[in-house]
């Protein structure tokens, strides 16, 4: 910045952090969330919408700075959640910082302020703008630090236990297992942040050449012995306020789906219509069904297979917030007509049927049969080499979603899905979905 935009910031931010800290004084003036009438909420929304609105007004002049700042002009890699929260300590009040939020999450859903709302205007605006979206979705697709610290050690045994998932090489397969045994294999931000550290580690060793993403054999009574793939979000954390807008939400998209479908990113972030991956092939197999979250992981699988009798659905009205990239990617599988029966209006899609074997490739009738779809998958992916069926890979993703339509995507998703987490009617429907004999266990 030149010494005149520098100080102009300077004062900006100044002005907008009096401003925010004078908001927060009046909202102090209220009772506590859980305990306001009808008309004290009314006030507490203004007042946050005021809040909203001046932070609009900010970014719209100084968002460049504020990210040159925060990255040292481009020169450092931050992922989604510590770019926001840096972005706290740089100018009070333009998001929360993390004791705000970590306050926020000892609050059930229905009780929360909904601070999480300015970390979605934050980075809608940062993915919405070429330059620094293109260079947040970089660092995104970057390994995780925990990744990295458990290498030498897969190196060396080709086994590695992350609790909610574990990963195992065979031959030239890294076998990631989802096991969140607690809650049947539901997501929630311990277990995408353990499922992105095994994929780095898929992607970062050299003797792997196909990543396979397959549940662990139940332990839950009602499934004993039956593999269970992906039951869609958490709804027991999400209804207690444990899971998180950028964390798990818009992490993620940007980095654990990202990482299947695109690989680790190379290169500086720069804008580019060239993407510069480093990237492997993926196969799923699903046992039973594809719930939500499950759902999405298969619309970016270069093979799925799945036992006869199995399905899948993208329930997103009945839980009421956005089914993270479903929308853009299942109408390319199975028309838009379908995709909207699906989103809303909870269509559960068989895999034996036109439609579900347009997101399936292989039946099987039995644990034989999947086993040896799985080999044969994996000896056609590696029977000519990575080279060629990677670059294949890139250039059928650039033709359908080039790197500029998912940034688009996300910076609506960044948005829209903070707006829906704390509207009424995701609320309503936790209250009324979620039997309260149940809200302690598994989902």
């Amino acid at each position: 910045m030149t010494t005149t935009t520098a100080t102009v910031f300077d004062r900006d931010a100044a002005l907008l952090s009096e401003h925010l800290g004078a908001l927060d004084d009046e909202l102090a003036q209220l009772p506590a969330r859980p305990v306001r009438g009808p008309e004290q909420q009314e006030q507490a929304t203004a007042v946050l919408e005021r809040g909203r609105a001046a932070r609009e007004r900010f970014l719209d002049q100084h968002l460049g700075a504020v990210y040159d700042a925060l990255t040292e002009g481009g020169t450092r890699t931050l992922r989604a959640a510590e770019l926001t929260y840096a972005a706290a300590d740089l100018v009070p009040g333009l998001t929360p910082t993390r004791e705000r939020i970590a306050a926020e999450r000892r609050h059930a859903q229905k009780d929360k302020e909904g601070w999480e709302v300015d970390q979605g205007i934050f980075l809608s605006r940062v993915l919405d703008d070429p330059r620094t979206g293109h260079h947040l979705l970089h660092a995104m697709a970057q390994p995780r630090r925990e990744a990295l610290d458990l290498l030498g050690e897969f190196r060396r045994t080709g086994r590695v236990d992350l609790g909610t998932c574990r990963l195992e090489r065979h031959g030239p397969v890294g076998h990631l297992t989802i096991a969140h045994q607690k809650y049947l294999n539901a997501e929630d931000d311990e277990s995408t942040a353990a499922m992105e550290t095994a994929t780095d580690l898929v992607l970062l060793d050299e003797q792997i050449e196909v990543g396979v993403l397959r549940g662990a054999e139940a332990e839950h009574p009602r499934y004993a012995g039956r593999r269970v793939f992906d039951t869609g979000v958490n709804l027991t954390r999400l209804y207690h306020g444990e899971v998180s807008l950028i964390e798990f939400f818009v992490e993620r998209e940007l980095g654990l789906i990202t990482k299947w479908y695109r690989g680790h990113s190379l290169g500086s972030g720069e804008v580019s219509i060239v993407e510069r991956r480093h990237e492997k092939p993926w196969i799923a197999a699903v046992d039973s069904f594809a719930i939500g979250g499950g759902c999405q992981f298969l619309l970016v699988m270069d093979r799925v297979i799945a036992r006869s009798g199995a399905y899948v659905n993208l329930p997103a009205r009945r839980e009421g917030f956005l089914p993270g990239c479903g929308n853009m990617r299942l109408p390319r599988f199975v028309g838009e007509k379908v995709a909207r029966q699906g989103i809303f209006f909870n269509r559960d899609i068989y895999v034996d049927s036109p439609e579900g074997r347009l997101i399936v490739d292989d039946l099987a009738v039995d644990e034989a049969g999947i086993q040896a779809a799985i080999d044969d998958a994996v000896d056609a992916l590696t029977a000519t080499g990575p080279v060629g069926v990677n670059a294949n890979r890139t250039q059928m993703r650039v033709g359908v979603e080039p790197l500029e339509t998912f940034r688009h995507y996300m910076a609506n998703l960044a948005i829209g899905q903070a707006r829906c987490m704390y509207s009424p009617a995701i609320i309503r429907n936790l209250e009324l979905a979620w039997d309260p004999k149940r809200r302690g266990g598994v989902k």
